[in-house]
């Protein structure tokens, strides 16, 4: 029962903070392009592999698998936004803007890969 619970936490807390994002970043740079949701990617996938780096083998930082669970499956899975992500490239498509879809599909995919990594290696320092 208390993965459960941390994953219900974790995804609560993390879906929170995407909300606040999406607006802060909509604020700033305005509804046309989903800037909120890229950066929300790319820090999740950022956050997830700085996690899995330093938690994921035994000789790294013992941690409690629930506070894993709570961590990469709870707020990281409720943080990123993959479903957003794929509605926001479709929007774009439909309203004839390929080059801003494709843009956006190729720099969420490889921004995000690149943080996935960098968290990861920095995880394993």
């Amino acid at each position: 029962m208390g993965a459960y619970l941390a994953v219900a936490i974790g995804g609560a807390v993390g879906s929170v903070a995407r909300f606040w994002m999406t607006g802060a970043m909509t604020a700033v740079t305005g509804p046309r392009f989903p800037w909120g949701t890229l950066l929300i990617n790319v820090i999740g996938s950022f956050i997830i592999g700085l996690v899995a780096g330093f938690t994921l083998t035994p000789t790294r930082m013992g941690v409690h698998p629930d506070i894993r669970i709570f961590l990469m499956t709870g707020i990281c899975g409720g943080f990123t936004t993959f479903s957003a992500f794929s509605l926001q490239t479709l929007e774009l498509l439909q309203t004839g803007d390929i080059a801003p879809a494709i843009g956006y599909a190729l720099g969420s995919v490889i921004a995000c890969l690149l943080a996935v990594w960098g968290g990861w290696v920095l995880g394993r320092i």
